[in-house]
């Protein structure tokens, strides 16, 4: 047998035990025997290094560290579960799904709600090409390498794969394997994980891959996105997991098929029941319609599929005491109760402070220094103060009293007219300014990976920072000179403070942080106005024309930019480097060219929706009818509309048709 032949033959004796230990739990062969296996391919690799190959299980030890990860644009788009967190939402869920189907019951399937990342893999004839975090649902960031780490991901997949096949799942850490790598850190005198889901997305997120493999991550799949090259169309959920399990990849085991919502509710309580024997972390029950044509029929909102939902386990409530309440300056001025508390572990995490979010709470809840408390993290997420136990009381507690001036910059604060919030008056307050630059680096901002909460703090009080711009100045000397820099964690923010002069305008705008304007916000006004010099000059009624924006919303925006000081951010912004990239045109789609009118109602789509899904298919919509329009699209109680478009001889579809261009590919030209 050929060197060549030899190393094909290994390759899929690995990863065929790889399978049988990671995936299946069912080893065929001793930990002995495999490692012998290992050793030869290596050396064969090593001698011929011409023959060695991205999806050889060599590979999967780690590269060279990455200076950035880059971004990746999903073929489509990676959704996001709404949430239900008792049996009157649920029961709300099943209601609208059997409404729009026009059925009196639906089959689902019921899913462990997995702690972890959501991540992308992408194979092409078979082989792992690349693999990407979910980000905002439409752009994520190329981990291809450090996903190649993880043992039970297989870099090539079994026999019958597509062409093309994009997965969707969770990388995640099991429980047994987090408490072995906190012990060895603690032994290695080094700061622990606080739970099993931060250090998975840590890890995945580290640019170096080598780092990656030393930490004990394991994959689940639980969705495909594009599927391509496959000879028999699927028609259910069960067939997809089916079929990902044939390939080799691993998907859960445990799953319960419910034929109505009676059958989801007896998975709940099992699966709530079972959830601390599992050797994962969970926090809820993914409800699934099983049917794709079902799924087609009921597209999506926004960014969550209608046709399922995450039924939340209650929060896990414990209790601790509150050692201290103190007045938190976030970036508006606003004056934020916060306790400090015994830290405590609740729902797989250490809390030690917990948000009041205002006087108001603080006065209803009666909460005092020294008293003992139940705390729970809100849709296990936000830790929150439920309820103080007054019967614990010694009469030792002491009151909070609300400062009447601000804690950091000693300016008088002032309550809002509404009565809810008390600000700072100091535009200037370092806190202010801080929490600013805090949300100029954010994620869905310009997303400045290590400028954190103590970082900008520390850059306002030694006064390198003033302003957005001079981030941008900073270099990495004067960052080395602060606490627990150093030269390399230095280098590092400044490559990716340079690394965020290329951004989009969305994103630039969020990170503005122009008052009332969220994510969501800042895309309607980047999709409307398309450069940076148009929404500067916008008027309140150009504002107001703007989709989803009322006249609060635009007299904030108007104001925001009356300012000098906000304009001259702005340009300084610019000045300084920032490239700001306008929105990408509509993709070309079943709708391109074409001016639609939509009249009547519609089952399955809100008027916006309808609206949206044309535009994301290069069409226009338009509010009447002439001889320019392409098409109607009539729902039902179709009026004027309709009449109008026979009388002009207009092209009329109903939603069926409708829903079933909206699915079509265009044809290449």
């Amino acid at each position: 047998m050929t060197d060549r032949a030899r190393i094909d033959e290994l390759r899929q004796l690995i990863r065929h035990h790889d399978h049988r230990y990671y995936t299946l739990d069912a080893p065929e062969i001793s930990d002995a025997a495999y490692d012998a296996l290992a050793r030869e391919l290596e050396a064969l690799e090593k001698k011929h290094p011409d023959l060695v190959t991205p999806d050889s299980p060599t590979q999967r030890v780690g590269g060279a560290p990455q200076s950035r990860f880059e971004r990746v644009t999903h073929h489509q788009q990676m959704l996001s579960l709404a949430n239900c967190f008792d049996d009157a939402e649920l029961t709300e869920f099943d209601a609208r799904v059997r409404k729009l189907l026009g059925v009196d019951r639906v089959d689902y399937v019921c899913e462990p709600k997995m702690d972890g990342l959501a991540i992308e893999l992408v194979y092409e004839h078979g082989r792992f090409v690349q693999g990407s975090t979910r980000g905002d649902g439409i752009v994520g960031e190329d981990v291809t390498a450090n996903l190649r780490t993880v043992r039970n991901l297989p870099l090539e997949l079994q026999r019958g794969a597509p062409t093309r096949l994009e997965v969707r799942g969770e990388v995640f850490i099991k429980k047994k394997d987090f408490q072995r790598m906190n012990e060895a850190l603690l032994a290695r005198g080094e700061e622990p994980f606080v739970n099993p889901r931060n250090a998975a997305a840590g890890s995945l997120r580290q640019l170096d891959p080598r780092l990656t493999a030393s930490r004990p991550l394991a994959f689940m799949a639980y969705e495909v996105g594009e599927l391509l090259g496959l000879k028999k169309a699927l028609e259910t959920h069960r067939q997809k997991l089916e079929l990902l399990a044939k390939w080799g990849l691993p998907i859960n085991p445990r799953r319960d098929d419910a034929h109505g919502l009676d059958d989801v509710r007896a998975a709940y309580a099992r699966l709530l029941a079972d959830r601390h024997a599992l050797p994962y972390e969970i926090d809820g029950l993914v409800v699934k319609v099983d049917s794709l044509d079902a799924r087609e029929r009921l597209g999506q909102v926004s960014r969550s599929p209608r046709w399922a939902i995450a039924y939340k386990f209650p929060p896990e409530e414990m209790e601790t005491q509150v050692e201290r309440i103190f007045a938190s300056v976030g970036r508006t001025g606003a004056l934020t109760p916060v306790a400090e508390l015994k830290p405590v572990f609740v729902g797989g995490v250490t809390v030690s402070r917990a948000t009041l979010h205002n006087e108001d709470e603080l006065e209803r809840k009666d909460l005092r220094v020294g008293d003992w408390v139940f705390v729970r993290r809100a849709g296990d997420v936000i830790p929150e103060i439920v309820a103080v136990i007054t019967s614990r009381r010694t009469g030792h507690e002491k009151p909070f009293v609300f400062p009447t001036h601000c804690p950091v910059c000693q300016h008088a604060v002032a309550r809002e007219p509404d009565g809810a919030v008390i600000r700072c008056t100091n535009r200037h307050c370092p806190a202010r300014l801080a929490g600013r630059i805090r949300h100029f680096a954010s994620r869905g901002a310009m997303d400045i990976e290590g400028l954190g909460e103590k970082l900008c703090e520390a850059l306002v009080d030694t006064g390198l920072v003033r302003s957005f711009e001079q981030l941008y100045q900073l270099t990495v000397p004067q960052l080395a000179e602060l606490e627990r820099m150093g030269e390399k964690s230095a280098k590092n923010l400044v490559d990716a403070i340079a690394g965020s002069k290329k951004t989009t305008l969305r994103r630039f705008i969020y990170a503005l942080g122009i008052p009332d304007v969220g994510e969501t916000t800042a895309k309607t006004l980047a999709d409307h106005f398309r450069s940076v010099p148009r929404l500067l000059d916008a008027s309140v009624d150009e504002l107001l024309a703007v989709r989803d924006v009322g006249p609060e919303l635009a007299k904030s925006v108007r104001g925001h930019f009356e300012d000098p000081d906000a304009r001259r951010t702005v340009e300084a912004l610019l000045e300084a480097g920032v490239h700001v990239a306008p929105p990408e045109s509509p993709a070309q789609g079943s709708f391109q060219g074409k001016t639609v009118v939509l009249t009547g109602t519609l089952a399955s789509l809100s008027r916006e929706e309808a609206k949206e899904a044309i535009e994301r298919a290069g069409g226009k919509v338009s509010g009447s009818v002439s001889k320019k329009t392409s098409l109607v699209v009539a729902g039902e109680d179709s009026g004027s509309k309709l009449a109008k478009a026979k009388e002009l001889g207009v092209a009329v579809i109903d939603e069926a048709a409708f829903l079933a261009l909206l699915r079509k590919r265009p044809t290449s030209s």
